[in-house]
């Protein structure tokens, strides 16, 4: 998987397919003359027609599979072709994209994240469909749901022209981010109905954190969505509820950005987080509300402090081929 300094890049779906069936080409266990075809492989390694027709014609570019005149290549190595269940041979799969299997919808998302994730602070980027759809071997229909929803997370958004876009994090859409979320969340806080035994223990797993910790950004997440399902979203206000987690995912996905450009969670977030939550256990709603208005303050300040430390960074040479500047 390429990686420098900001961190891993994960290759896409097709590629990691067609490293699996290498492997078992190399190893024998996919023996010269073996028919390949795409819809057993694609039942066997739960991954897309399109994602095995992509892989299939890469390792027929590299000499290890050739194609015959039936439907499907063989394993180069023997002219004659010799058709086994691939359903029935025991692949090596030990290092199988924990993405297969996934609907192509949700792959595609959390793929497209990581790859935005590396842009987003280096100016403004033009999304191309025909190659995000080309480059992850799915359709565009596919492509044009996903990009909604990352709209939705407000990772992209539409030009006047109607094409799709990446505008870049600046401290201004940090700032209306956090205004809005003073509003919003600090209403919600105050007609939450939280479950009080959870709300407890996510203050003791707070409390127990490391001084400097946590390091892992998933503990991270972890901690700062329970206290929102539990502090937050348990308002009645559906509709309130519903405005937040939007606003709140935007922040989020922010959030993954400057994770994954190195910078460490903040611990000071989750140190906050749990004096609000105390403060709601002693029942001093007002005194909780008054916090949490506190904390997304010093929340922005952080979060601007850090853009400053990663906006020296040069952007990476190996972006998505989709994403073009300007």
């Amino acid at each position: 998987m390429p990686e420098d300094a900001f961190g891993p890049r994960r290759s896409p779906l097709f590629q990691s397919t067609a490293d699996i069936l290498r492997r078992n080409i190399d190893s024998g266990t996919l023996t010269p003359g073996l028919v390949l075809q795409e819809s057993a492989l694609s039942e066997r390694l739960s991954v897309s027609r399109a994602t095995v027709k992509r892989a299939l014609s890469l390792l027929a570019d590299e000499g290890l599979l050739c194609r015959f005149d039936g439907r499907g290549y063989l394993v180069a190595g023997r002219d004659s072709p010799r058709r086994l269940d691939l359903r029935s041979i025991e692949l090596d799969l030990d290092q199988l994209d924990e993405d297969a299997g996934k609907p192509n919808w949700q792959r595609l998302q959390e793929e497209m994240e990581a790859d935005l994730a590396r842009c987003l602070i280096f100016g403004r980027y033009r999304i191309i469909e025909a190659l995000v759809a080309e480059h992850f071997g799915v359709s565009r229909t596919v492509v044009r749901d996903v990009l909604g929803r990352l709209q939705e997370r407000g990772l992209v958004t539409k030009s006047n022209t109607s094409r799709w876009v990446v505008e870049p994090l600046t401290a201004q859409r940090f700032r209306n981010k956090f205004e809005l979320a003073s509003i919003l969340e600090v209403a919600a806080l105050e007609t939450a109905m939280p479950d009080i035994e959870a709300l407890g223990r996510l203050s003791a797993d707070i409390r127990a954190l490391p001084q400097d910790g946590p390091d892992d950004p998933d503990i991270w997440f972890d901690l700062e969505g329970r206290f929102y399902d539990l502090a937050i979203l348990s308002t009645p206000n559906a509709d309130l509820a519903g405005y937040v987690r939007s606003n709140r995912a935007a922040l989020r996905s922010s959030q993954k950005v400057l994770f994954s450009l190195g910078l460490p969670p903040d611990r000071q977030t989750l140190s906050e987080h749990g004096m609000v939550v105390d403060l709601i256990l002693a029942q001093t709603r007002s005194a909780a509300a008054s916090m949490l208005s506190t904390h997304l303050g010093n929340a922005l300040n952080r979060t601007i402090a850090q853009l400053k430390i990663v906006s020296v960074l040069d952007p990476p040479d190996d972006l998505a081929p989709y994403l073009q500047a300007g």
